[in-house]
């Protein structure tokens, strides 16, 4: 599976991904890229998640309470089964500007991600970072939010920037945070980020679709509610770059791969099916 690298994607990319854009990525480990994309690939997308979100997987999951008014749906890992989601990232500049932004020769998928919030979803994503809950290690990852719907700067995502630099910080579940992952006091435990937001550089940005956001998975962020109008679906893909190497946990990771360890050791590259190769080689 191979992202098609056609003038146009080349030219949107070159335009967008400049060397200045390079830098602030490095610098504060995230950035948004306006109008990366274009109507028929959101259209793409929205058809995805629509397919997606009418046959969810056994890992989806309502990351909302009961009582929410609204609701948080999720669910990882359907790139093999939803045909838009596998065009969406073949036909589209997303795997480019990642290698861009990593400055890695190569570009493999780690996994898609969706994320639903309906209108009145009071729920918020909580301030954390994605690399803790996963089983890989390595500076040359790359996440990219790609909202399908507009969404107002209250309810985007955000960034405490040059996070990204360090250290790691204790993952814990959203619901009741418990630290499912790590033991209890072998990380630093996150800062309260909402008690004091003046006392750190807070990046966010009002989002039109077209607009990606990529953000390295160290970066600490976090998104309010969504009070509407409309819903706010959003397509997460994650890429690793080539430095990244296989870190099998004692726990079961978000997302995981059951089985994997058998099939590729502690330290090596990701050089499985489950991963594909999207740019270089």
């Amino acid at each position: 599976m191979r992202a098609e690298l056609t003038s146009d994607i080349e030219r949107r990319v070159r335009e967008r991904v400049t060397p200045d854009v390079v830098d602030a990525f490095a610098l504060d480990g995230a950035v948004c890229l306006r109008q990366l994309l274009n109507a028929d690939e959101i259209a793409l997308l929205r058809e995805g998640i629509e397919a997606n979100l009418a046959a969810p997987s056994p890992r989806a999951k309502i990351a909302s309470r009961p009582d929410d008014p609204g609701r948080f749906f999720e669910d990882f890992c359907n790139w093999q089964s939803i045909t838009p989601f596998q065009r969406f990232l073949c036909e589209t500049p997303v795997a480019l500007a990642a290698q861009q932004l990593m400055q890695s020769p190569s570009v493999r998928l780690y996994h898609d991600h969706v994320l639903v919030k309906e209108p009145g979803t009071r729920q918020r994503t909580p301030w954390h970072q994605d690399q803790p809950y996963y089983n890989i290690e390595g500076r040359q990852n790359i996440s990219m939010w790609i909202p399908v719907d507009p969404v107002p700067r209250a309810s985007t995502l955000e960034f405490v920037a040059g996070s990204h630099l360090g250290p790691w910080l204790m993952p814990r579940s959203f619901m009741d945070q418990q630290a499912r992952w790590f033991p209890e006091g072998s990380l630093q435990n996150l800062p309260d980020i909402e008690a004091d937001r003046a006392a750190h550089s807070i990046l966010g940005w009002e989002i039109t679709p077209g607009d990606v956001v990529c953000f390295h998975m160290l970066a600490l962020h976090g998104a309010g509610g969504f009070q509407g109008p409309g819903r706010r679906r959003v397509f997460s893909v994650r890429m690793l770059g080539e430095d990244v190497r296989h870190a099998p946990r004692d726990w079961a990771t978000s997302p995981d791969f059951p089985g994997l360890p058998n099939e590729l050791p502690a330290g090596a590259p990701m050089a499985h099916a489950l991963f594909p190769l999207l740019v270089g080689g």
